[in-house]
């Protein structure tokens, strides 16, 4: 929907964002354009208070093209046990929500107003007050208009990551090490990865890198920290060459890996990078845990993706490390690629139960800033919002029938079907390091481009971040800023 003007009664920089939230939720787009569809939206947010309650009243009217004016009011009252800042806020999108959903005759949105990435996170805050599951669905339907589906999904799976979170502790933290490398990049990808670049630049990387590594190494040993879990992802890691891929195991067993360390993933995505000597490292100095990464089981489709391999090249892979003794493997699927039908997901999700992976994460396509598929999107043709969902039920019967249940969740912007992304697991084979970064209750140190480190107090459930730089070259040459940042944030945490 395209509209000329819109009034909002506030300019205040966080009701503009929650406003601007909604009116992409329902793509409505203001616009000098001669087409539209309306004169002007004008909403109108008004709060009271008293003794008693807070109330939040959005009014909104909308001018159509001949003058003609239709009004709609929507009213609710701020929780007493709730912030009252919060609480208002809330409401203000939430009404408008509601205003918009009956003004323009449209389904609900399944995650109705939760736009984050961590849509579990409200739930762990309503299980720290000892609200029972029933308490919490009914608030998230009721506050936040999440579809009693998806409310049940989050609260089933927050429960079940109580367990996992209670196994750490204020100096338990995990370490993730980014490896910014491809041998090619994919249609879809937004990450900042590099081909892999000539030796020079790389062993300059692999320098640079080794200084953050013994930074990092450092801080853990001063503070007496815990690595709990280690996970080596990108990029594609295993684009290494065989000698300096072994040579980073061997560094970062040597200085993360101690006896309560738990789970050493490392991304083993594309098979076209992975050998036997690869697998042979990765047995050698720990790691209990890979994700090959197909994306889809489509050959016509792994072409058109820029995937240099076959499904062939994913099975036999897979097998290598089975036999290899790899016991935690998982794989990552992408629904609404381009050109793929339900059929094909189907075909797909049949292939990767034959292979009985360990966890299954399946992603929805997003089109992502910067990605070759976001600029040239009119170029490809994609499935519907329809489809997606038929697409996203196909995965989740797939994973009942491997007897997986979901664990860990994530939503991101530009999503098909304004879905989410999901892992599931086989019983006792849950990614402990998935959990953290996402639940963000234990710090993260990360290392290497794009890396974040995460500087948790368990106590009070605040954090603070550093970020390393996504260019490569920038991370070269300013290393020693990144780590000094990052040395500051544990000592004010952990000194």
């Amino acid at each position: 929907m395209k509209i000329k003007n819109f009034n909002l009664n506030s300019k205040d920089q966080v009701i503009v964002k929650i406003v601007n939230e909604i009116l992409n939720l329902f793509n409505i787009k203001i616009t000098n354009e001669e087409s539209i569809d309306y004169a002007s939206f004008s909403v109108k947010n008004i709060v009271t208070e008293n003794e008693l309650n807070t109330k939040v009243k959005t009014e909104f009217i909308a001018v159509s093209l001949n003058g003609k004016s239709k009004y709609f009011i929507e009213e609710n009252q701020v929780h007493s046990d709730e912030n009252l800042k919060a609480g208002v806020r809330r409401l203000i999108k939430l009404n408008l929500y509601k205003v918009f959903s009956s003004f323009l005759s449209i389904p609900s949105a399944p995650w109705g107003i939760l736009h984050g990435v961590r849509p579990t996170k409200i739930v762990h805050k309503f299980i720290d007050r000892d609200f029972s599951k029933e308490e919490i669905i009914e608030r998230l339907k009721n506050d936040y208009a999440v579809s009693d589906r998806k409310a049940n999904l989050i609260t089933n799976l927050a429960f079940k990551q109580r367990s996992f979170l209670k196994t750490s502790s204020f100096r338990k933290v995990s370490v993730y090490i980014g490896i910014p490398f491809c041998l090619s990049k994919c249609l879809y990808c937004s990450f900042p990865s590099y081909v892999l670049p000539k030796k020079d630049i790389l062993e300059g990387f692999l320098q640079t890198l080794k200084k953050d590594i013994m930074n990092a190494y450092e801080s853990i040993k001063k503070h007496n920290l815990i690595v709990q879990s280690i996970y080596i992802g990108g990029g594609t890691p295993t684009s290494l060459p065989n000698e300096e891929f072994e040579n980073l195991l061997e560094l970062v067993h040597k200085k993360f890996f101690v006896s309560e360390t738990i789970e050493f993933t490392v991304e083993a995505g594309r098979p076209d990078s992975v050998n036997s000597d690869k697998i042979a490292s990765m047995v050698r100095y720990g790691v209990n845990r890979v994700s090959v990464n197909p994306q889809t089981m489509q050959e016509k489709t792994l072409q058109y993706i820029g995937r240099k391999h076959t499904t062939q090249d994913i099975i036999e892979l897979f097998d290598n490390f089975r036999q290899a003794g790899m016991q935690n493997i998982n794989m990552d699927v992408i629904i609404g690629l381009p050109g793929e039908t339900v059929n094909d997901v189907e075909d797909t999700m049949q292939k990767i139960k034959g292979l009985n992976p360990d966890n299954l994460t399946v992603h929805t396509l997003a089109l992502k800033k910067g990605s070759k598929l976001k600029l040239n999107v009119d170029s490809y043709q994609l499935p519907d919002d329809d489809t997606a969902l038929k697409m996203f039920d196909v995965t989740e019967q797939y994973a009942k029938l491997m007897d997986m249940e979901p664990y860990y969740l994530y939503r991101q912007g530009y999503m098909r079907g304004n879905l989410e992304n999901i892992g599931y697991s086989k019983a006792g084979a849950e990614g402990l390091y998935n959990i953290q970064i996402m639940e963000e209750r234990q710090t993260i140190i990360g290392i290497g481009p794009s890396a974040t480190t995460k500087v948790v107090d368990t106590e009070n459930l605040t954090m603070e971040t550093a970020f390393e730089p996504k260019d490569l070259i920038t991370y070269m040459q300013n290393i020693d800023k990144y780590m000094q940042r990052r040395q500051e944030l544990l000592q004010f945490l952990f000194g």
